[in-house]
């Protein structure tokens, strides 16, 4: 079965209502606080991806029971302390940046040394940001090349709270101390710049120690050693960035309507819907209601006539830092030069995106100009590949969102694409081409 998805036609015109599967950070996380929580949590719309898989698996290694029936995932958890920490143990987080470091937060305490793992491409992916503020609780690490997995985390019975100022703007490294603070007698205060908060608004839902002082440029966390955590059941909502997609062909294509349903639109995570309007794309927030702490809507998009370049401002990046792939694609059809800058963490993801981008740009025809942390994109309202024009993509290091935004280029723009290893989609939308599918009918 071949491993590639060859692309000949854009996509005609269509207005659709689609579901797109559960968050994916939201389903990670649901995962690793249940597995803490004492006694039974449920889960309906869980993204039933590699990497959600993966986190499943992970918890199961330290001693979690899971049942999975008739898509609800019910995980037993066992308290705060209920983990088993194993002789000779290895936690294989495969693709997923989220898993492999929230999860060494949980296990600064462990008895016995535990191995750490993933995939090629994670493997390529720095895990000091974590070990550094993670060994200043007590833990120590023996990473490869100092930087890299495969790594060794030795737990500390005497784990000690601690002050830190992230500055990257990395809500994985800001959840992974979280984590470790649980465990930690006294008060961790985290300086951290802005990033999505999933993690602290499923500590407030679950009247956990945790204060959160918002300022214009961070955010001050402090927080307690955690001795109980109650049962948590959640009903997943649509993930923002699985919606993306869908949102950006909505916009790039003619006289066309789409209406995403129940999407996560929480504040934090929205950079791609406040870009977009600023270049014009017509989007609205339907039914909105919170839940559990999260916002969540129905998401309607209509086609963009005339789209505007952007010079977009840095305070939008980490709201958006998953999506800018396919915002580019925006940027590639509006008039004028868009200009994009301190986006050095899209090369910390699983593959150099940035680099990407450019690659993707340049076989449409797009003039850009890149430095390791900007771009600019010289727009062209007129984009249109001619048929006959083959374009191939490949060897990207499995990158799912490098896989998604060629196709929705190759829908888009024309062109004769042959898009290489589909099963890349696995570690975040398994049915992404299904998805495709029912809206190109």
């Amino acid at each position: 079965m071949s491993n590639f998805v060859e692309i000949k036609n854009k996509v005609g015109k269509f207005k659709k209502t689609i579901t797109v599967p559960g968050d994916k950070s939201l389903s990670i996380r649901w995962v690793l606080f249940a597995s803490l929580a004492k006694g039974k949590s449920k889960s309906k719309n869980l993204l039933m991806s590699d990497d959600v898989i993966a986190a499943i698996k992970a918890i199961k290694k330290l001693g979690i029971k899971v049942t999975i029936n008739k898509k609800v995932c019910t995980i037993f958890g066992k308290g705060i302390e209920g983990y088993r920490y194993k002789k000779n143990l290895t936690i294989n987080a495969q693709n997923s940046g989220t898993l492999g470091r929230l999860i060494l937060g949980l296990l600064v305490n462990s008895k016995n040394p535990i191995n750490l793992i993933g995939d090629k491409s994670l493997s390529k992916r720095d895990f000091s940001r974590v070990s550094e503020p993670l060994s200043k609780f007590g833990a120590k690490f023996k990473l490869r090349d100092n930087n890299f997995l495969p790594l060794k985390i030795y737990g500390s019975s005497n784990l000690k709270p601690i002050k830190y100022y992230e500055n990257k703007g990395s809500a994985q490294c800001k959840s992974s101390i979280i984590f470790a603070a649980m465990r930690t007698n006294g008060e961790t205060i985290i300086k951290a710049k802005k990033s999505r908060n999933h993690t602290e608004l499923l500590c407030k839902h679950l009247k956990l120690p945790i204060n959160v002082k918002k300022y214009k440029n961070f955010d001050e966390i402090k927080i307690k050693k955690i001795k109980k955590i109650k049962k948590l059941d959640y009903d997943i909502p649509s993930d923002i960035s699985s919606s993306a997609f869908f949102i950006v062909l909505t916009a790039l294509s003619k006289n066309s309507e789409l209406t995403i349903k129940n999407v996560n639109v929480n504040p934090s995570r929205i950079g791609i819907i406040s870009i977009l309007r600023k270049m014009g794309v017509k989007i609205f927030f339907r039914n909105q209601k919170t839940y559990k702490g999260e916002k969540k809507a129905d998401i309607k998009v209509i086609s963009a006539k005339n789209l505007k370049a952007i010079n977009c401002p840095p305070e939008l990046n980490s709201g958006a830092i998953d999506e800018f792939l396919v915002i580019f694609l925006v940027a590639a059809k509006a008039k004028g030069i868009s200009y994009f800058r301190d986006l050095s963490e899209l090369n910390h993801k699983e593959s150099p995106r940035l680099k990407w981008a450019e690659k993707i740009l340049n076989n449409l025809g797009v003039k850009t100009i890149t430095t390791k942390d900007s771009i600019k994109i010289y727009g062209n309202p007129n984009l249109n590949i001619n048929f006959n024009k083959k374009i191939i993509i490949k060897n990207y290091l499995k990158d799912h969102r490098v896989f998604m935004t060629s196709l929705i280029a190759a829908l888009s723009f024309g062109g004769n694409w042959f898009i290489h290893d589909k099963d890349s989609i696995n570690t975040s939308f398994p049915n992404f081409l299904k998805i495709i599918d029912k809206i190109k009918k």
